[in-house]
């Protein structure tokens, strides 16, 4: 029987602190600010250490919704998952996406097949010594299977993205780490990033048993041979416990919406963005001539990194060497611009820092469509 109805609504921003196109559908009562599960946005900050569009874009967020909900700022974010992914380099076009979830008494007509669904959980704090580390692949593992459940989702194959905003390390957290008398796995807050990443993505394969569960700190960022198809993660200084969503499909959803997803195998992979869009029944390329009667893309979900090797199909790379511009920028730019080619939109969701997510150098595409 289905219970559950999810929404997806891709929203427009003219900067991080732009609320307006989400306060038109509200007040246009399109979207029914009590059944917001999560948003995801793009905001146009460099996606380092210290890009504050983020943290700016989830207050904004907060304080114009607390008055919709009966709360106060501070107690939308513990409602609400919002993962703000900073740096629209390239054709990337600001934006957020909108989750709701609502219980529904009958399905609408027509709904058969597994719909998308969604889920969310969160992991307990974690101790700066514990980032990039065993402690955050187990605490992780433990709320992607909660997040799954939370979605009604029975069959690991059905999960199509699962998106993690994760912690980062501070002067001031590996200061107190020492304090105690114990070592973090970095000292660079930049590269703390990436060891977050890398140890969450790490946390999605063992939930889904892509990879087994008895692995310790020495593969994080060293074995790339172990990753995880559909984790997307992203590192913030805003928090220092994961929120984690998970998006697929389920015969309990009686949604309007449908997710797939494929593995692009390196930053120029077409054919994977090709083969996620015809999974769930669009076109390859220019999509908009060539999508199917009733079926309309809203969003395309997607991991980007420079290969760690230095290569891109036996070519070198510059990425990992240019010490003006850092290499996750550049490559969302470069796979910012081959899905918006191909999609003909220019406002998707591509995240920089792809480490254990999809083989080294590439990463996950998801596709998400409405079915009229």
């Amino acid at each position: 029987m289905r219970t559950t109805s999810v929404g997806v609504f891709k929203v427009a921003t003219r900067g991080p602190g732009d609320v307006s196109g989400l306060m038109r559908l509200i007040g246009s009562g399109a979207i029914d600010p009590a059944a917001i599960l999560a948003i995801l946005g793009k905001t146009e900050g460099n996606g380092g250490v210290n890009d504050f569009t983020r943290e700016y874009a989830v207050a904004a967020l907060c304080s114009a919704l607390a008055p919709k909900l009966d709360l106060m700022p501070h107690e939308v974010e513990q409602r609400i998952a919002f993962v703000m992914s900073g740096g629209t380099e390239g054709v990337l076009s600001p934006h957020i996406t909108v989750f709701t979830r609502q219980q529904v008494a009958k399905p609408p007509a027509g709904i058969t097949g597994k719909r998308l669904s969604i889920g969310m959980a969160q992991t307990r704090d974690f101790l700066p010594e514990e980032l990039g580390r065993s402690a955050q692949i187990t605490e992780t593992a433990r709320a992607v299977k909660a997040a799954i459940a939370d979605a009604g989702i029975v069959d690991p194959t059905d999960v199509h993205f699962v998106q993690i905003k994760c912690p980062l390390l501070t002067s001031e957290r590996v200061e107190a780490a020492a304090a105690r008398g114990n070592k973090t796995a970095t000292i660079s807050a930049y590269s703390s990033m990436a060891y977050s990443r890398g140890a969450s993505a790490l946390g999605v394969a063992v939930a889904l048993g892509e990879i087994a569960s008895d692995i310790g700190d020495d593969v994080v960022l060293r074995r790339y041979d172990l990753f995880s198809k559909v984790a997307s993660t992203s590192s913030g200084i805003e928090l220092m416990h994961n929120v984690v969503i998970v998006l697929g499909n389920s015969e309990g959803s009686a949604s309007e919406f449908e997710i797939g997803h494929a593995v692009m195998s390196d930053a120029i992979d077409a054919a994977a963005v090709t083969e996620a869009l015809r999974g769930v029944g669009l076109g390859g390329v220019g999509l908009g001539a060539q999508a199917k009667p009733g079926r309309e893309l809203v969003n395309i979900l997607a991991k980007a990194e420079a290969s760690p090797d230095g290569t891109v199909r036996g070519f070198r790379h510059t990425m990992l060497e240019d010490t003006d511009i850092s290499s996750t920028r550049h490559a969302r730019a470069a796979v910012g611009g081959l899905i918006a080619g191909l999609a003909g939109t220019s406002a998707v969701y591509v995240s920089g820092g792809a480490e254990h997510q999809g083989p080294a150098g590439g990463g996950p595409v998801a596709a998400i469509v409405r079915l009229s």
